[in-house]
Order: C-alpha cells, then structure tokens, then sequence
C-alpha cells in the first residue's frame, strides 16, 4: 500500500505536467527539470534543475510551480532548490517531450 506521503508527491508530479516550459509547448515534468519532489506536513520539496544557468524564464516557471502546487488542498507552502548537479541534458527529456520538440523543428537528439 502507497504511503500518504508518496501519494501526495505523486498528486504534485502530475500536477507539474501541467506547468508548462515558456519556450516549449512541453511541461516541466516532461523536459527532465524535476529532480525531485517531497512532502511532509503540506509542505512540498522541489527539487529541479534548469536547461541553462542563464535562463530567462527561472522566475516564471517557479512561480508557476508555486502557483500550480497550492492548487492542491494539501499544499501549504513549496519550497523550490535549483541545483546544478547533475546537470541538465537531453538525455532528460521524456519521450512525450522528444517528439513535441521534433514536431516544433527543435533537435532533440
């Protein structure tokens, strides 16, 4: 059986396939952004990374984050820790987000 907790961090992974990448019509999920997600008491650990440390959108796609999380009733507060290690490749990227970014004329590898 599926602990409380597993199944809220499973709630707020889906939740984050529908925040959506500025650039791309693809989910932060999909792009390989989300390291990690935790919760404990409705607060909510993210762990996640960036495609470039000079990306434009970092406070966008954070706020989204936010914004989308405390959508759930069991969200309180969400704590966001960009990391760098490891860093982000392709290699990341779902299949879903492979074939929206080739049918976008982006080179996914």
């Amino acid at each position: 059986m599926e602990s409380v907790s597993n199944t809220k961090e499973t709630i707020c992974w889906e939740a984050l396939t529908e925040v959506m990448d500025p650039e791309f019509p693809v989910s932060v999920v999909d792009m390989g952004l989300i390291y990690d997600i935790k919760e404990k008491d409705g607060t909510v650990d993210i762990t996640m990374t960036y495609t470039a440390s000079s990306c434009a959108c970092m406070e966008w796609i954070e706020s989204d984050i936010r914004d989308r999380l405390l959508q759930e009733d069991f969200v309180n507060h969400v704590n966001i820790h960009v990391v760098w290690d490891p860093v982000w490749t392709v290699d990341r990227l779902s299949e879903k987000a492979k074939e929206k970014l080739k049918y976008w004329g982006v080179s996914a590898k």
